[in-house]
Order: C-alpha cells, then structure tokens, then sequence
C-alpha cells in the first residue's frame, strides 16, 4: 500500500490545480469577455465541472483517509487533510453548487438582475475553497512523505 499516499498526492494536487485555474486563470478570462460571452462560458464551464467534481472531490478523500489508514506515523496529518476536504465539501454543497446550479442555466437572455452578484459571491467562496484544499494538499502530501 506504500502506493496509496502517492496516489493521494497526485489526485489532490490536480485537484487543487484544477480549482486554482478556475479562479486565476479561467474566470478573469471570462470577466474579459464580452458579457455575453462570458455568461455562455461560464454556464458552460459549470455544467462540465458541476458532473465531474463531486466524483474527484470524494476521491480525494477517501484516498487522503487511506493514507491516514495506512501511514501510521502521519495520520494526524492526514486525519487533519481529510476534515478539510470534508469542510470544502460541506462548503461545495450548501453555498457554491446552488449559485453553480443557477449559473449553468443562464443565458445573455435569461439573466437574473443580480448576475454579477451571484457570480461575484462565487468567486468569493471559491477563493475560501480554494484555500481550504490547499491546506489539505500540503498536509497529505506531508504525511505522504513522513
């Protein structure tokens, strides 16, 4: 099983990747487009990642709690990677997925009055994500190498 905690770091490390693209890279390239454009590409963007990431969000956590099983002498630190990714998930479903449902579905025509809220409160919360998942990366891929 000295596979598993490698493993883990990988699967985390793109998620974190992932996430970290999404709103450094991907959104202010969206916010540069035309207003248009950008809704139709985030709509687009959220129903894509909206099916994968529940999948890799859970894999990632039981393969960190494997670790933490399977290395001994770091499972408090993988214990620990594993609560946070628990709170990123929590936080995913009770205030990221709903604005992410909502968004998916807009359309330049079908736009609400607070678009620019909703997503603006979004990229807010997906930043705090972000940074929760960071932390359990660099706490797996601590125990991973201990």
């Amino acid at each position: 099983m000295e596979w598993l905690p490698i493993v883990a770091v990988v699967v985390t490390g793109l998620l974190v990747g992932v996430e970290a693209s999404v709103m450094f890279v991907m959104n202010p390239i969206f916010d540069g487009l035309p207003d248009d454009a950008a809704v139709l590409a985030r709509a687009h963007g959220g129903r894509m990642l909206g099916r994968l990431m529940p999948f890799w969000y859970i894999g990632a956590t039981l393969l960190i709690a494997g670790t933490a099983l399977v290395t001994p002498e770091a499972a408090a630190l993988a214990w620990t990677s594993v609560a946070l990714m628990l709170v990123s998930v929590v936080m995913s479903v009770a205030l990221l997925v709903p604005i992410n449902d909502r968004s998916k579905e807009w359309t330049p025509d079908t736009l609400p009055a607070d678009w620019r809220e909703q997503k603006d409160r979004w990229n807010r919360l997906h930043l705090v994500r972000v940074a929760v998942i960071v932390a359990a990366f660099v706490l797996v891929t601590v125990a991973a190498v201990r």
